[in-house]
């Protein structure tokens, strides 16, 4: 029983290297050791139509052409400007084909750049030229998509050509919205209209599709929403772990559902089809596109992949049956911007949970929650995590109280310890009885310093994910040279800082009874340290500062214990 905390402590570093390599594999798109998913390329489940629409709408409508054909028409790129975004949309079906973010610039991660100039074996750091982030673009295939489908035939689509109806393109000073209209010419004797509406602020777009029958015969037509994109991965910033990249979809039926590329692939793509609400999105780090209709409505849900190897994910609306001489409009809406947990619940509900905080949801949401009011106090993010875990201590003060008394006790007892094991050298039974009668007098237990770390494990993981997902402390700077929060220490300032601290921790804990173990017991806070060397550095100053106050509680419990 002597050194049983330091076995489990061992054990939970052991498996902390493990779990920590099997991320940094995946993190390089090597495959898991726990659960190898070698990418493979298959046909999309149920039958793939060239655009991605389901292969049996309701009305059995017939799919327009591929997403990704070489357009025969030609084709207008139109770009309009708001104070937050830059879109620009293609005539040829009138796409959204680019969507850049202004007031979000590119990020200069140093743990990328580093391994880049490794590979590259340069020896000078190329200049970093901060840039607009873009959502939609050519690079990726990845564009927004809408059209129409009918089981009578085709009609327009997102491959057929638009005409733009002359107007602003740019919000100008005083003005709240521009619009931006395109006509299409009759396919299948409808005619079809599209009016985005760009608005002050936002980053939604206003879609509304307005359809004309100028032919001679009734007809049902069918609206579908889509996203497109190829499969490449978004990695999820300084860290060992990417964050979700893909489809996700979500109605009340079923919640809210995230599909990986492999899944797709493999046709393992199992999602509500039918339902009165919902929306589907494309989410990425740190921001997402979304295509919304909050007004209820039964419409069709797919998620497939596309003979062009991008993947789609959309909806489908049947209209009400039009006479010749009648139209009818349909209106959604598409997001293309940060995920911001509040201003994503205000547009649809679910949609704040694009953001992804991994498997520890339940800890990282009201984590953030905290961490976004005490910033509303504070103002700076930093001081915001500082202040997080001063309130942590205060709620496990008696834990770890109760945990350093253990420790300072058996500091204490070392001496007597360490005189029944001469004694009894040849008698290890005997020798832990006697050692567990000290325990008993001196009301010690042996494990009990292990507990504060099991407390702190699932605190210090959500908040990892919530830095790593939260857009807020992208770029958030702190003091001096932290001025991102969200990627490493450029100098590891704080990383060695640490190590210090945890090194200074193991002097104060009472010395581990074998000498090889008390070695290892030293070699663990360096060998953390170094790990932390790539970890955020919101997250380092959050282990930092619970070291030190871990510190100062403990030196004061040796104090009135009379522990040196």
């Amino acid at each position: 029983m002597t050194d049983i905390r330091r076995t489990v402590l061992w054990v939970v570093f052991t498996m902390s290297l493990v779990l920590l390599w099997d991320g940094w594999q995946k993190y390089n798109g090597h495959p898991s050791m726990f659960a190898p998913q070698p990418r493979a390329v298959a046909t999309a489940p149920g039958g793939t139509t060239p655009a991605g629409v389901p292969a049996a709408t309701a009305t059995g409508a017939q799919a327009p052409a591929t997403a990704g054909a070489p357009a025969a028409a030609p084709s207008e790129k139109i770009t309009i400007r708001t104070d937050v975004l830059t879109v620009t949309v293609d005539t040829l079906g009138g796409d959204i084909v680019r969507a850049e973010l202004p007031k979000y610039l590119t990020s200069y991660d140093p743990t990328v750049t580093d391994q880049l100039l490794q590979m590259v074996h340069l020896q000078k750091k190329p200049e970093f030229t901060p840039e607009p982030v873009v959502l939609f673009n050519e690079g990726q295939h990845y564009r927004a998509q809408t059209g129409l489908v009918s089981a009578q035939g085709p009609l327009p689509a997102h491959t057929t050509p638009m005409t733009a109806v002359a107007g602003d393109r740019e919000l100008k000073a005083g003005q709240d919205e521009v619009k931006l209209r395109l006509e299409s010419a009759e396919v299948g004797g409808v005619k079809l209209v599209k009016t985005y509406t760009f608005k002050r602020g936002v980053y939604t777009v206003g879609v509304t599709h307005e359809v004309v029958n100028a032919g001679g015969t009734p007809v049902t037509p069918q609206v579908y929403l889509q996203l497109v994109r190829d499969g490449s991965i978004v990695h999820g910033g300084a860290g060992f772990t990417p964050s979700f990249t893909g489809p996700a979809v979500y109605n009340d039926k079923a919640k809210f559902q995230t599909i990986k590329f492999d899944d797709i692939d493999k046709g393992k793509v199992d999602i509500e089809k039918q339902a009165a609400d919902g929306w589907v999105s494309m989410v990425q780090h740190y921001f997402a596109s979304a295509w919304l209709v909050t007004e209820a409505g039964n419409r069709e849900f797919f998620v497939r992949k596309q003979p062009d190897q991008t993947y789609a994910t959309g909806m489908v609306f049947t209209l009400p049956t039009l006479a010749p001489g009648a139209s009818t409009t349909q209106s959604a809406t598409l997001f293309a911007g940060p995920q911001e947990e509040k201003k994503l619940a205000a547009l649809a509900p679910g949609l704040e949970r694009v953001k992804d905080y991994g498997k520890l949801t339940i800890l990282a949401e009201p984590m953030f929650w905290l961490l976004d009011k005490l910033h509303g106090f504070i103002g700076n993010w930093g001081w915001t995590i500082v202040c997080l875990v001063l309130l942590l201590k205060v709620a496990l003060y008696w834990l770890n109280a109760s945990a350093y008394k253990s420790m300072a006790r058996m500091k204490a007892v070392a001496p007597r310890v360490n005189a029944l094991k001469e004694r009894y050298k040849d008698k290890p039974q005997e020798m832990q009885q006697e050692m567990m009668k000290i325990y008993r007098e001196e009301k010690i237990n042996p494990i009990g310093g292990c507990l504060p770390i099991f407390a702190q494990m699932p605190i210090f993981m959500a908040l990892y994910w919530v830095l790593l997902s939260t857009v807020e402390m992208r770029q958030a700077p702190w003091i001096f040279w932290i001025t991102d929060l969200s990627v490493r220490d450029p100098y590891f300032i704080l990383p060695l800082l640490m190590m210090a601290s945890s090194l200074f921790q193991v002097w104060l804990n009472p010395p581990a009874q074998d000498p090889m173990q008390q070695k290892m017991m030293w070699i663990m806070p360096v060998a953390f340290g170094i790990m932390f060397f790539v970890f955020p550095s919101g997250l380092v100053l959050y282990w930092l500062t619970n070291n030190i106050l871990s510190i100062a509680q403990q030196w004061v419990i040796n104090k009135r214990l009379g522990v040196n």
